[in-house]
């Protein structure tokens, strides 16, 4: 016997983009300095791949190029971070919780979008493409003729509103003058995704 009935969205966002305070884009007119910034950017890219941190430098890289078209994510290794499968984790035992005593069937899963935030010492690449990203899971659960909770199938996806926010910084780097470079059209912001579907928890 299945069900209609979606569990699991309590506390979960149906937008997975997050707003930030820039300026739209290319709508600024580039001054001097902000030629300046985007020369020197230019040359991190490499520099960070030579130092083993690839994700960091291809999304840089992207940012510069100034297409905003969709950068896609190693969902792989991001449900592979701890932080991130923990969370997940987290949220595959709710959907468990939620089911346990109902009638036997197949329950739909949907968590909404959820953020986990990323350190430097959870994965020093992510922490520098990413710093945090919006998950979303989706599936199944069964439930057993006794009433507990069985199989769970569900996918993972991943995303980030790839910028630099405004007034921001990180180790008293500010993060205005790489804003400034979608601003003034020199960059552009994107939307940073990743897939991962079949995946099966046996509780």
């Amino acid at each position: 016997m299945g069900t209609t009935t979606l569990i699991g969205t309590e506390g979960g966002r149906e937008d997975p983009q997050l707003p930030n305070d820039n300026a739209p884009y290319a709508s600024l007119r580039p001054r001097l300095g902000d030629h300046a910034v985007h020369i020197a950017t230019r040359a991190l890219p490499p520099v960070w791949r030579a130092l083993g941190l690839p994700t960091a430098a291809g999304a840089l890289r992207h940012y510069l190029r100034g297409t905003g078209r969709p950068y896609r994510l190693d969902a792989r290794a991001l449900l592979a971070l701890p932080v991130v499968r923990t969370a997940v984790d987290e949220q595959l035992d709710l959907w468990r919780e939620e089911v346990e005593g109902r009638a036997p069937g197949t329950y739909r899963a949907d968590s909404g979008w959820r953020g986990v935030g990323i350190t430097r010492r959870d994965n020093a690449d992510l922490w520098l493409a990413l710093r945090g990203v919006s998950y979303r899971l989706s599936g199944t659960v069964e439930v057993r003729a006794d009433g507990s909770p069985g199989l769970v199938t569900y996918r993972f996806l991943a995303h980030k509103s790839w910028n630099f926010d405004r007034g921001e910084s990180e180790y008293g780097i500010p993060f205005t003058p790489f804003a400034r470079l979608h601003e003034t059209g020199l960059a552009r912001e994107f939307e940073a995704v990743g897939e991962l579907d079949g995946l099966v928890d046996g509780g």
